[in-house]
C-alpha cells in the first residue's frame, strides 16, 4: 500500500488506541495518576513552600508560634508527599497492566492476521522479517506507552497548571510564556514530523535485515554446500549499510531537534530571570509567588528540555510499528463471506466446473488455467501427472483455498468452496505436501497435529499403518523426540512418513498427496505403498506423482498439459492410447531399467 507515513501512524494510533479502550479502567487511572502525581509533587509542594515564604516576609514570627502558625502547612506538605507517591505506585501499576493486557490483544491480533492471510500474501515476505515486525509493533506500543504516561501527561499537566495557578498572580508572565511555549511547540512538531519519515525508513531497513539473516541462517546448509559465505555476507552488509545510513540520517535529525529545543528553553529561562530580579520592585509580586513562578518554570523547562527524547521515543515507536500497520491493513487475498457455514461432507464429491485462474506478479498476469473442468465422483482415486508447470499443484492448492480462482466454482458434494469457512474446508481434506510440514515439536505431537485429541493408541497405530514405528521406536527418546525446525532431525523419507502418519490419523474424507513418495528410497516406497492403497480405501483420493508407478494402480489417471487436460483414463487406457502418458512411462521405464542395471 502506498500511505503517507502520517496516515500510517494514524492507522497505528486506532489499533493501539482500540486495544487500549478495552481495558479502559486502567488506562483511564493511569492518565489521572499520572496528572496527580505532577500536581502534588511538583506543584503541591511549591505552592505550600510559597506560602510558609510569603508569611515568614510578612509576619514576624516568635519560636512559640511556630508550630501554631507552620503546623497545617507542614500537615499539608506532608499530606501532598503521600498523594504523589501514592500517585507515583497507581501509575507504574495501572501503565503495568495495561500494557500486559495490551500485548496480549496486540499479539493475538498480528497472529490471527498473518496466521489468516493467503499463501500469495506469504510467498512474498520472508518469514523472519514478519515475525520481526510483530515484536516491534508489540514492544513499540509498551515504549511509546512508557513515553505517554512518564513524559507527555506530566508535561502538558504542566503547562495547564502553570496557566491556572499563575495566571491570577502574573499574568503578563504567564502570557509571554505562553506565546514562547506556543512557538516552541510549532517548531519542535515540525521537526517530529520530518523525523517520522526518517524513524519508517530506519525501521523498514531492520526488517528488511533481520529478513535476510533470517534467510541465509535457514538455509544454511545450502550456503555452506556451495561455498557461498562471501556472498551471503555481502547480501547482509549491503542491508546493514542501509541500517547505518538511515540510522544516521535520523540522529542528525534528533541532534537538530535537540538544539532547536535547547535555543528555545534559554530564551525562556531568560523571561524568567528578568521577572525574578524586577518582578516585587515593578510589579509588586510576592517573594513567594517569585518561588512558585521559579520553581514551575524550572521543572517545565526541565520536561521540555527531555522534549526531543520524547519525540525521539514516539517517533521510534511509531517507526517500529509502521511495516505491521501497512500489514494489518491490508485486505485478505482468501477470505471467509460473511455468513459462511461450515462445509459438510458426506460422500467427497468434487467438482471443478468452468474453473479460469491466473496469477498476478508485478502487475503481469499469468494464465494457470482458462475454462477449465474436472470431475472427481465420491471415493475415486485420482492421479494427476504431467511435465512441471502443468498446474497439478496448483489444482491442489485452489482446492485447500490456499489461494482463490478469478473465475468458475469449485464444488465439494454440491457445495460451493469459496461460500464455506476455510477451516471446515480444510479439516475435512488430509493433505500431504511434498515438503513434509513438520514442527519444532515431539514427533507425537508431530502426528497428532490433524487430531489434538487423539490418544497415544492413535498415534502409535497411526505410525504403524505410515510404516513409521520401527525407527521412531529406534529414537532416543521414541514418539517424545524433538523433530528439530521444520524436522531438521529426521532424514527426508522420515519426515516424509510422518507426515503420512498425520495423514492417516485425521481420516479426513478427500485425501490429497502431492508427491506424498518422492522422499522415499525405493523400499520404503513400496513398503508405504500398501499403507497408502488402505488409507485410500472409501475416501475421494487425488494423488499427485512424478514416479508414475505411484498413480499406476489407481481408478483414474489425468495427464494435464499447460492447464488442461490431454489425456484421461486407467493406466492400461492411457498406454493403450500411447500418447503423452505412454511417453512418460517408456521413459521411466527405461530409466529404471537403467538404474537397476548399473547398481
Amino acid at each position: 500500500m502506498n500511505r503517507k507515513k502520517s496516515s500510517v501512524a494514524g492507522r497505528t494510533l486506532y489499533y493501539y488506541g482500540k486495544a487500549t479502550m478495552k481495558h479502559w479502567p486502567f488506562f483511564l487511572l493511569d492518565v489521572l495518576s499520572s496528572v496527580g502525581y505532577a500536581y502534588f509533587l511538583t506543584f503541591g509542594n511549591p505552592m505550600i513552600i510559597a506560602k510558609i515564604v510569603d508569611t515568614i516576609t510578612s509576619v514576624k514570627v516568635t519560636a512559640d508560634q511556630v508550630f501554631p502558625v507552620f503546623g497545617p502547612y507542614i500537615l499539608l506538605l506532608i499530606l501532598c508527599n503521600v498523594l504523589g507517591q501514592l500517585c507515583s505506585k497507581l501509575q507504574d501499576y495501572s501503565l503495568w497492566k495495561l500494557q500486559i493486557l495490551v500485548y496480549y490483544d496486540l499479539s493475538t491480533l498480528c497472529f490471527d492476521v498473518l496466521a489468516n492471510q493467503s499463501m500469495t500474501f506469504h510467498n512474498n515476505r520472508f518469514g523472519g522479517s514478519l515475525v520481526s515486525q510483530t515484536s516491534k509493533f508489540t514492544n513499540a506500543y509498551n515504549q511509546l506507552m512508557q513515553t505517554f504516561t512518564y513524559s507527555v501527561i506530566p508535561a502538558a499537566a504542566t503547562v495547564v497548571f502553570i496557566i491556572v495557578l499563575l495566571l491570577p498572580l502574573v499574568p503578563l508572565y504567564v502570557l509571554i510564556l505562553a506565546i514562547f511555549l506556543g512557538v516552541y511547540i510549532f517548531v519542535v512538531y515540525r521537526i517530529f514530523k520530518r523525523l517520522l519519515k526518517l524513524n519508517a525508513e530506519t525501521a523498514g531497513a531492520q526488517n528488511r535485515l533481520s529478513g535476510e539473516l533470517s534467510d541465509s541462517i535457514t538455509n544454511i546448509l545450502a550456503v555452506k554446500t556451495s561455498g557461498r559465505e562471501q556472498f551471503e555476507k555481502d547480501l547482509f552488509e549491503r542491508i546493514n549499510k542501509e541500517v547505518y545510513v538511515t540510522d544516521s540520517k535520523r540522529m542528525r535529525g534528533s541532534l537538530f531537534s535537540g538544539a532547536v529545543a535547547s535555543s528555545m528553553i534559554v530564551v525562556i529561562m531568560a523571561i524568567l530571570t528578568f521577572f525574578l530580579a524586577g518582578g516585587n520592585a515593578w510589579y509588586g509580586i510576592s517573594a513567594g509567588t517569585l518561588v512558585m513562578m521559579f520553581s514551575y518554570t524550572n521543572n517545565l523547562t526541565l520536561r521540555f528540555n527531555m522534549l526531543t527524547s520524547i519525540l525521539q521515543n514516539i517517533n521510534r515507536g511509531f517507526g517500529d510499528a509502521h511495516d505491521m500497520t501497512i500489514i494489518l491493513d491490508e485486505p485478505r487475498l482468501v477470505d471467509d463471506v460473511p455468513g459462511a457455514k461450515d462445509l459438510e461432507v458426506s460422500k467427497g464429491d468434487i467438482s471443478f466446473s468452468d474453473l479460469s485462474f491466473w496469477y498476478t506478479d508485478a502487475n503481469t498476469e499469468t494464465s494457470v488455467f482458462e475454462h477449465f473442468n474436472l470431475h472427481i465422483p465420491a471415493g475415486q482415486r485420482i492421479g494427476l501427472v504431467g511435465k512441471s508447470g502443468s498446474g497439478k499443484t496448483t489444482l491442489t492448492r485452489l482446492l485447500l483455498r490456499l489461494v482463490d480462482i478469478q473465475e468458475g466454482e469449485i464444488l465439494v458434494d454440491e457445495q460451493d468452496i469459496s461460500k464455506v469457512t476455510q477451516v471446515s474446508l480444510r479439516k475435512q481434506i488430509a493433505y500431504v505436501p511434498q515438503e513434509p510440514l513438520l514442527f519444532h515439536r515431539t514427533i507425537a505431537e508431530n502426528i497428532a497435529y490433524g487430531r489434538a485429541d487423539a490418544t497415544f493408541e492413535e498415534i502409535r497405530q497411526a505410525a504403524i499403518d505410515a510404516n513409521a514405528l520401527e525407527f521412531i521406536e529406534q529414537l532416543p527418546d521414541g514418539f517424545d523426540t524433538i523433530t528439530g525446525e521444520r524436522g531438521v532431525k529426521l532424514s527426508g523419507g522420515q519426515r516424509q512418513r510422518i507426515a503420512i502418519a498425520r495423514a492417516i490419523l485425521t481420516n479426513a474424507p478427500i485425501l490429497v498427496l502431492d508427491e506424498a513418495t518422492s522422499a522415499l528410497d525405493s523400499e520404503s516406497e513400496q513398503l508405504i505403498q500398501a499403507a497408502l492403497q488402505n488409507l485410500m480405501k472409501g475416501r475421494t483420493s487425488i494423488v499427485i506423482a512424478h514416479r508414475l508407478s505411484t498413480v499406476a494402480s489407481l481408478d483414474r489417471i489425468v495427464v494435464l498439459k499447460g492447464g488442461e487436460i490431454v489425456e484421461d483414463g486407467t493406466h492400461n487406457e492411457l498406454l493403450e492410447l500411447d500418447g503423452e502418458y505412454a511417453d512418460l512411462w517408456n521413459r521411466q521405464t527405461k530409466q529404471q531399467k537403467t538404474e537397476e542395471s548399473l547398481s
